[in-house]
């Protein structure tokens, strides 16, 4: 989820690569860096934010008219010097900026060592630099080109080399890049809002495309070299729009991300037969055999996560699987023991109470593993092992996106424990692979469904209180949804077990109070409907979520939100998703501040 620009014309480019990232910084801020060209290329590159590398090249400015720039949201090696973009082969001649995965970057470094390559940095991206210059034979084009070949993932490269010094190649594997169209200068970046002062007429490049900048213009191709004719795309959107991708805020920007999400956070660690390689994850087979229980701590948004955590462990491990909220498992004196795992979940990993948590698991001789959003964070730094989400940045302070990339971890360590403990055999491992891989469709077709959102939030926008209700996963799943409007559209909210509902809370269903139940797993479905029956027996408003094929929840819910079929292990990762659009439309017809909450902080680094 880095920030990527590029610039070729008559003026100077490191102002305006500085300019462009500084207004991309939403997307990285890790380090920066920027190469020019003038007959040589130029790197200048900084760890942190891009203050740091204006205060580098200050003074020292560099010359030249063509140049790439790059903010970093780390996911290969620590934010440092080294580990930032721009990237160059050992002979300078080719440099390279990357945004994304690539997944068999293991295998290309191996081989590339293998032939005595030295390398510069941690990371995946230099590696392109390093192929670039391999396949180089006259024509920077084929080179990138035949490099693309060589590497899986989801990703946008730019190139350039000052071998063919009046151009820039640039390739869509995912990872967003636009082209922006001046008199005599073109522009790249990975998102309009870095260069939309300078023109409002674009290119939007797409998956699996290739594009070569010039000064001219620049054309554009399939990755196999068919020449594509792009209509000219003409912007209309202020500077505010254009930062949150033409979306009104941040948060819906954030969930309609949520597909490449899945797909950068499975990337590279799982394959088709169910194969998990979760680079940050060392412990070995004799460990996972040995394990007795898995502890899982967090907060909040994170905590629900784990609640799906907890569940899936226990289904698909068989091992007890216990989640805690942080701030009470630290003053708790749990009995954890040596042969187990602790699990630390923070987006951020700078909130306070799941870091005091976290520090418990050694004093027991547990293995701490973190999930994290943030390379090198102070949980990640506490941790023996880190699985990395994966998410990129997240602006609004209610969680979409990250929680994603949460459950997607979990699901990915679940089947490496299960695969070693002798739980998950074959069939299992690659039903639940072909399942995962298929969730970013079965997300942009919910997306695509908004609108049955927007009425369920024109029913329930004037209500004073809000119950939500599941069973088992479809239980964690309404606790996320709850904790969404509470917090954006402050409406009284509260969620529980559709089992505990006539242990009290029925008492306070009366006519058309709103009731969501989430109703996708089919093993508890008949004793949900008994709590929906109780619920419309006295008058209460029922929102359902449901599959596609769930026709007997028509005869009770006033609207349903719906979700493609799928194994119902998966079905929290489509489910949630209605439950965060439901929340955004209540709090935009409210009139609230979405993105920022009152009283709310993006991370709480308080007790």
């Amino acid at each position: 989820m880095c920030g990527i620009m590029g610039y070729v014309g008559p003026q100077q480019a490191g102002p305006i690569l500085v300019d462009g990232l500084k207004r991309l910084e939403y997307r990285g801020y890790d380090s920066a860096g920027i190469a020019v060209s003038n007959g040589d290329i130029r790197v200048q590159k900084a760890e942190g934010k891009i203050a740091n590398l204006e205060s580098l090249i200050e003074g020292d400015q560099p010359n030249g008219t063509i140049g790439i720039g790059h903010t970093r949201w780390a996911t290969h090696g620590a934010p440092t010097d080294a580990n930032a973009h721009p990237h160059a082969d050992p002979s300078g001649e080719f440099v390279v900026v990357h945004n994304g995965i690539i997944e068999n970057f293991q295998s290309i470094r191996d081989e590339l060592a293998d032939r005595g390559a030295e390398f510069s940095s941690e990371t995946d991206s230099e590696l392109l630099a390093h192929l670039v210059a391999q396949e180089y034979d006259g024509d920077l084009v084929e080179a990138v080109r035949r490099t693309v070949a060589l590497s899986e993932g989801a990703y946008a490269m730019v190139v350039m080399s000052k071998l063919e010094p009046e151009k820039i190649v640039a390739v869509r594997k995912i990872s967003p890049l636009v082209v922006g169209l001046g008199d005599g200068e073109t522009y790249l970046a990975s998102d309009i809002p870095a260069i939309l002062h300078r023109t409002r007429d674009f290119l939007i490049i797409e998956d699996d495309e290739m594009v070569i900048v010039t000064a001219e213009g620049a054309t554009v191709e399939t990755i196999g070299g068919d020449r594509i004719e792009r209509e000219v795309t003409h912007i209309d959107w202020d500077a505010g729009q254009a930062e949150k991708g033409g979306y009104e805020h941040f948060m819906l920007k954030e969930i309609h991300e949520q597909p490449d999400v899945i797909t950068e956070t499975l990337g590279g660690r799982l394959s088709e037969d169910g194969t998990v390689r979760l680079e940050g994850v060392e412990f070995d087979d004799a460990y996972i055999e040995a394990l007795d229980r898995v502890w899982i701590t967090a907060c909040g948004t994170a905590y629900h996560a784990g609640l799906i955590g907890q569940e899936i462990f226990r289904r698909v491990l068989r091992l007890p699987a216990n989640v805690e909220y942080a701030h009470e498992l630290r003053y708790a004196n749990p009995i954890i023991g040596p042969c187990e795992l602790m699990i630390a979940i923070s987006q951020s990993g700078e909130t306070a109470d799941t870091l005091a948590a976290a520090r418990i698991a050694p004093d027991h001789g547990a293995r701490m593993l973190a999930i994290t959003n943030v390379v090198g964070s102070t949980l990640s730094r506490y941790a023996d092992d880190v699985l990395y989400t994966r998410a990129g940045p997240e602006i609004s302070v209610a969680s979409t996106k990250a929680y994603m990339a949460m459950l997607i971890g979990q699901y990915l360590l679940a089947l490496r424990l299960g695969a070693a403990r002798g739980t998950v055999d074959e069939e299992l491992a690659q039903a639940v692979s072909h399942g995962l891989h298929q969730l970013p469709g079965a997300i942009e077709e919910v997306l695509g469904r908004e609108q049955e959102a927007i009425s369920a939030a024109e029913e329930i926008v004037d209500a004073e209180d809000v119950y939500f209700i599941g069973r088992g996963l479809d239980y964690a799943i309404a606790m996320e949804g709850s904790l969404k409007l509470k917090e954006i559209s402050y409406l009284h909210s509260e969620a529980m077990p559709a089992g505990e509902l006539k242990h009290g809370t029925l008492a306070l269903i009366t006519k058309d109070v709103p009731v969501i139940v989430v109703l996708t797993q089919r093993a508890v479905y008949d004793k949900t409907i008994s709590a929906v029956q109780e619920i419309k027996a006295r008058g209460g408003r029922i929102i359902a979520v449901a599959y596609d094929t769930d026709t007997e929840i028509e005869k009770y819910a006033d609207t349903v939100m719906r979700i493609p079929d799928m194994d119902d292990l998966l079905a929290p990762v489509a489910a949630v998703v209605p439950l965060q659009l439901l929340a955004y439309h209540v709090a935009r017809l409210r009139g609230h501040d979405i993105d920022q909450p009152r009283n709310l902080a993006k991370s709480v680094t308080v007790e």
